[in-house]
């Protein structure tokens, strides 16, 4: 590469850095001054002792473990069996799980509160428990584009055919397989989809707003309209969340491309 290549890369690499970084260097700013004349953590302070973010925050955390359960459940099975025996049907599936990134949250919350109203066949939304299950299913249509494609990359790196048929010959059956066999193999993959899943759910608000659960996402724009500091040190919290989760995920692949060269 030509000295005015490198130039040019490093250039638009410092103004990308510049753009995104310069607004959250303000916001970050901006949250410790809820003290005047100095700089605090006052806000943060604040939003941390707040019986509701406690209470929110861990809804939404229970809501993002519920989703990652789901995720794998039907993730895992469905691009297993898609590799190994329907290879022809990959791109109806690939298609399908794309459907959540066309489609707004807003439109597939209607249709569950359409559906599943307390006045239709299967009144879901007239109780507690069956309005968690219905927002806990409206998030993994949401992480579905997600969740499949790290699971499909995944199953790519092995030989399913091949560490299935072994299986097989030793006397395992299908939940064998999965479970003690494909999972192992693609743990990394599943995680990389469970913590963006994580990062999705927790800032979720259409669907947990529309659904009145009390979730971390609504929480967020309640405060945001009444309070002055405490929105900006929640924006930061939940930035810090979406790129602990991103750390994550990199961490989790590195350490699986370390251990694929030992071996």
């Amino acid at each position: 590469m030509s000295l005015w290549g490198r130039l040019t890369g490093w250039i638009v690499l410092i103004f990308g850095l510049t753009y995104f970084a310069l607004p959250l260097l303000g916001l970050t700013e901006f949250s410790l001054k809820a003290r005047r004349g100095v700089y605090s953590l006052d806000a943060y302070a604040k939003v941390i002792a707040d019986p509701e973010f406690q209470a929110t925050f861990g809804y939404s955390v229970m809501m993002a473990l519920v989703t990652i359960v789901l995720g794998i459940l039907i993730v895992v099975p469905t691009a297993f069996w898609v590799r190994l025996k329907m290879p022809w049907a990959r791109p109806y599936v690939e298609f399908i799980t794309l459907m959540p990134l066309v489609i707004p949250a807003i439109v597939i919350v209607f249709g569950y509160i359409r559906l599943y109203n307390t006045s239709s066949w299967l009144p879901m939304t007239g109780s507690i428990m069956g309005t968690n299950l219905l927002l806990a299913f409206g998030y993994t249509i949401l992480a579905l584009p997600y969740m499949y494609r790290a699971v499909d990359t995944g199953l790519r790196t092995i030989d399913v055919a091949t560490l299935t048929e072994a299986a097989q010959s030793l006397g395992a059956g299908w939940v064998t397989i999965l479970g003690r066999v494909i999972l192992p193999n693609v743990i990394p993959a599943v995680l990389s989809g469970a913590f963006l899943t994580f990062a999705i759910v927790i800032g979720e608000f259409t669907l947990a707003a529309l659904l009145d659960r009390p979730a971390f996402g609504p929480y967020l724009q309640r405060i945001g309209a009444n309070k002055p500091y405490e929105p900006f040190a929640l924006a930061v919290i939940a930035f810090g969340i979406t790129w602990a989760c991103m750390g994550l995920i990199q961490l989790v692949t590195r350490f699986s491309k370390h251990s694929k060269v030992a071996r």
